[in-house]
């Protein structure tokens, strides 16, 4: 597809120079602007397998360093409030958020003391669906988004994730045993894998309309160079040329049941539930190993490293550095543009507010490549919402930032000690406890 091709090309060029080459250190984040909403994310790095796929910030679970970290998530958490942070909101992602159960009520017990009131989303994987994990949970948790990825058994093993979770029935059967336990259930898909069929998406598709979930984020699949060797080995190299044939696939066969509440998020008809953190906030701070921060323009992220990220806090400083290179008008517009956008509608009087400028005058070049490849539904005064086609360029563009943030994840990891990057890119079977290794 033509216009995806120069989308992928034009983001990279653009949000290329928005990122920085080699992440800056600073002593801390910066405080909260008077009247500004904020969402806190707290990312918990570790897993019980390492997922080919996966380019965010996880290490292979063992239970010492695993509460030694909470310890310390916990106390950049009171960092946080320190700097005059109020939320309504946490997001809990990793990683496994519920590889420690007691360990995960307890933050989120803290986050509520500090900030009142919150609701909450966590996530997990298949296999945490199980009372002792989930009871806990009940009544501190409002959203709860699994990891699936795929209900097919030859993709769950091609993932490693088949011995570990269970087959696509078994799993299926643990989501439907969920069914009005949390206020909101979202059921994470991955689609475009290279030995994916296109019948193997249809029974997907099917498969999350059984689940009884309300919600369901189908990703298309995204390479980073720091998993590239191991998607080659595992599931094979990503084939961008079918990913809007899969995509049109996806939102013709959920449409008699999910609706679009973002350009990749689908909510059951009627329900309403968005889990898209980024797209209800437009800043968040972020905290833990590998958390990112959007803040005033500005990208943050917090170490890599699990040893210096616990060292750091013990000296009471937060171990973040800033990672964009330029925090111009320019970028702050293009990320406006982008996020309001996957969101599925841009309002331009808002825009003009925030920035002085309309759209049209800000970002002459994005207007104009939107309205050449028809990908604008509503182009009036008040607002922008998308054609189907521009549906589909708004995951062009999402994936292609997550594509530059991977990039930027991997400069953080440059940084990691050798034994620290054995067990990322190594057999994964070290595990954190292994002599000299996470703590």
């Amino acid at each position: 597809m033509l216009a995806e091709r120069l989308l992928s090309r034009a983001v990279s060029v653009t949000q290329g120079g928005y990122f920085a080459k080699t992440p800056r250190p600073v002593p801390s984040l910066p405080g909260p602007e008077a009247g500004k909403q904020y969402l806190l994310y707290a990312h918990v790095p570790f897993c019980e397998r390492l997922c080919p796929y996966c380019s965010f910030n996880r290490f292979p679970f063992s239970e010492d360093p695993a509460r030694k970290y909470f310890k310390s998530l916990r106390q950049q958490m009171r960092m946080v409030a320190d700097l005059g942070y109020a939320f309504d909101s946490l997001y809990i992602g990793g990683g496994t958020p519920t590889i420690l159960v007691d360990e995960l009520c307890e933050t989120i017990d803290l986050a509520r003391e500090l900030f009142g009131t919150l609701e909450v989303s966590t996530e997990t994987n298949p296999n945490h669906l199980i009372p002792e994990i989930l009871d806990p949970l009940k009544d501190r948790v409002q959203r709860m988004s699994v990891g699936v990825q795929s209900f097919d058994d030859g993709l769950l093993k091609e993932m490693d994730r088949y011995d570990k979770y269970g087959s696509g029935a078994e799993i299926l059967e643990r989501l439907q045993s969920l069914e009005g336990f949390f206020h909101s259930l979202n059921v994470d898909m991955i689609f475009n894998f290279p030995s994916q069929t296109e019948e193997i998406l249809r029974r997907d598709v099917e498969m999350v309309k059984a689940s009884r979930c309300n919600q369901t984020t189908f990703y298309p699949l995204m390479a980073s160079r720091s998993v590239e060797a191991s998607l080659k080995r595992t599931v094979g190299m990503v084939d961008y040329d079918r990913e809007a044939r899969f995509y049109k696939m996806l939102v013709d066969q959920l449409a008699d049941t999910f609706e679009l509440s973002t350009a990749w998020t689908f909510s059951r008809i009627g329900g309403g539930m968005i889990d898209e953190y980024i797209v209800d906030y437009e800043e968040y701070v972020g905290i833990g190993s590998g958390a990112f921060s959007y803040l005033r323009g500005d990208i943050y992220l917090t170490t890599f490293s699990l040893r210096d990220y616990s060292a750091t806090i013990e000296r009471g400083t937060m171990p973040v550095a800033v990672g964009s290179a330029s925090s111009s008008l320019k970028n702050r517009m293009r990320y406006r543009f982008l996020m309001s956008l996957f969101g599925l509608r841009l309002d331009k009087k808002a825009f003009e507010r925030d920035f002085g400028v309309s759209v049209e005058r800000g970002l002459p070049l994005e207007m104009l490549f939107f309205r050449v490849f028809g990908g604008f539904a509503t182009d009036d005064t008040e607002e922008l919402t998308l054609t189907e086609k521009g549906r589909y360029l708004a995951v062009v563009m999402q994936r292609t930032m997550f594509a530059q943030l991977n990039d930027l994840r991997d400069a953080a990891r440059k940084a990691l000690a050798p034994d620290e990057r054995e067990l990322l890119f190594g057999d994964g079977s070290g595990g954190c406890g292994a002599p000299d290794g996470c703590e």
